[in-house]
């Protein structure tokens, strides 16, 4: 008789839950607190109503705003548990001379970690219903979302837990290597802002947010898991006879469940890719830090690029921390030796760890060199602005809307409507993009005189592709160049002074403005005084 290949074993499935049931059990008890202390809320309190509508707004607040966070942590530790034979040679060896295939390993595993996962849940939503059916305050279309929105998370992040477990065969490598892989991606784009700003004139922001769907959990805690309610007034007689009107909640929607499977299908590819990990993986890379010859060098290299970026910019900053924003070669110079000395910090740290010897110099010389030679080429190409970031100016049919804030005032145009207005600021744009060492130079001086001035202007351009292109430029006005065409200040101040942008800035011809008063204050008496309506209308027509 032949025998069958097993892609499951229950007594293996039976031992995992029961073995760890601490972890999942402490996690339902805690789960069940919450609708425990519901219930003991309506004991309490006589007269405790919760509406079905009502109740499925907190079911949906906690699936987009709790849920993502929780399954992010937990999902390490039920990964961890079910995983955690493939981290010590003798655990590896016994159950790897089990009479079990590694794809019966595999599935039972995952599916015992899965089902972890989802005990807690399952406790605590099962106390929910039965709470809310005492309440009478059931709803069947809301429980579904949560339970979809629910299970899709729990998927996706053990997918992503069990994906980064074959990458490394160290117990405390892994919970490392997984947080720092879920945040990858904000944190780069960070990093690279902020050294961008030190090279690229008018580059302010902190953060783009570009590749934020590389990181689940920002992605969706930070608005893509949208909860819309709906009110209607509703006008209430109190007992003595009198009436008020507050708002009462009719319904509730939830959007998000397509992104939501959307990370799903992303956490099946992650098993499939951990399940090929696995049948290349040997026995004896249990206590390595990473798992495979293969990744060692992304990984010497990748923690090369985050200890040059993260260490060699407070290098910089504690050393030649005035120099930031010079944009010149005093400036780029510096970094790039900063970010080498820190990069090469890492590049022997990753060595020590995966080599798990301090004895990792020799034969070390062409790695060394390349992370020197990286460091040096990214500063070379941000000081050269090799992708013309200082001299992009958005076309007008690239433009949805354009907001602009200088001399403490601030402007939205839209195209349709403000077209010369907003070509007119491009001008100013291209102005300023084309005179850029000169305005760069005056903000490193920092001379102010009589015949000076200092002024910000904030562009943010909403492109129709859904792309945002900010800019933040410092300038100094000098009274000589302000009389001198073609200038950007000559071309400010006509912009800043023209009447149509003096309509702008007092909202003149503007449907969704009414003047309901006003205030006016007199210096030479130092008095305010209050105005009406129409004093208001007649100080704002002169």
């Amino acid at each position: 008789m032949r025998s069958r290949t097993s892609f499951f074993n229950a007594t293996l499935l039976r031992k995992n839950l029961s073995r760890f049931w601490p972890l999942w059990g402490m996690a339902a008890f805690i789960g069940a607190l919450f609708p425990l202390t519901l219930a003991m809320q309506v004991l309490r309190v006589p007269g405790y109503v919760m509406t079905a509508q009502e109740l499925s707004s907190v079911y949906y607040s906690v699936l987009s705003q709790v849920v993502p966070a929780l399954s992010l942590v937990y999902a390490v530790l039920c990964a961890e548990a079910v995983w955690s034979y493939l981290y010590t040679s003798r655990s590896v060896g016994l159950m790897h001379a089990l009479p079990i295939r590694r794809e019966g390993l595999f599935v039972t595993n995952f599916l015992s970690g899965m089902i972890m996962m989802l005990i807690p849940y399952v406790v605590c939503g099962g106390l929910c219903m039965v709470v809310s059916l005492a309440m009478g305050a059931f709803d069947l279309q809301s429980l579904l979302v949560t339970v979809a929105g629910v299970l899709g998370l729990s998927v996706f992040y053990f997918s992503s837990a069990t994906f980064v477990s074959f990458l490394t065969g160290n117990l405390f490598a892994m919970p490392a290597l997984y947080f720092l892989l879920h945040f990858l991606a904000p944190l780069l784009d960070w990093l690279v802002s902020v050294l961008s700003q030190s090279f690229l004139f008018g580059l302010w922001s902190d953060y783009s947010g570009i590749v934020e769907w590389l990181s689940p959990t920002v992605y969706l805690t930070n608005g893509h898991l949208n909860v819309e309610r709906f009110y209607q007034d509703v006008t209430v007689t109190a007992t003595d006879h009198s009436s008020y009107t507050r708002s009462v909640l009719q319904a509730v929607e939830f959007h998000g469940l397509g992104l939501i499977g959307l990370y799903v299908l992303a956490g099946l590819l992650l098993v499939a890719a951990a399940y090929g990990l696995y049948r290349l993986r040997r026995s004896e890379w249990a206590g390595d830090v990473v798992a495979g010859k293969y990744l060692r060098p992304v990984f010497r290299f990748g923690v090369s690029a985050l200890a040059a970026l993260m260490g060699g910019q407070l290098l910089y900053e504690m050393f030649f921390g005035n120099l930031r924003g010079n944009g010149a070669v005093t400036a780029a110079v510096p970094m790039a030796l900063c970010l080498s000395l820190a990069g090469l910090m890492g590049y022997y740290a990753a060595s020590m760890l995966l080599a798990k010897s301090l004895r990792v110099f020799r034969g070390s010389v062409a790695g060394a060199a390349a992370v020197v030679a990286g460091c040096a080429l990214v500063c070379w190409g941000l000081h050269a602005d090799i992708f013309g970031v200082t001299d992009r100016v958005p076309a007008l049919e690239e433009i949805r809307s354009l907001s602009i804030s200088t001399a403490d005032n601030s402007y939205t145009l839209r195209p349709g409507e403000d077209d010369a207005l907003i070509q007119q600021v491009r001008t100013v744009h291209q102005a300023v993009v084309a005179d850029k060492d000169y305005a760069q130079s005056m903000v490193n001086q920092d001379i102010y005189t009589e015949d000076t001035a200092y002024t910000t202007l904030w562009l943010s351009y909403t492109l129709k592709n859904g792309a945002q292109v900010e800019r933040r430029y410092p300038l100094y006005l000098t009274r000589s160049r302000l009389a001198q065409e073609g200038t950007y200040e000559y071309l400010l101040d006509a912009l800043v002074n023209s009447r149509e942008m003096k309509e702008q800035r007092l909202h003149l011809n503007d449907d969704a403005y009414t003047i309901s008063g006003g205030s006016l204050y007199v210096d030479a008496r130092e008095e305010g005084y209050d105005l009406g309506s129409r004093e208001s209308a007649a100080l704002l027509a002169a």
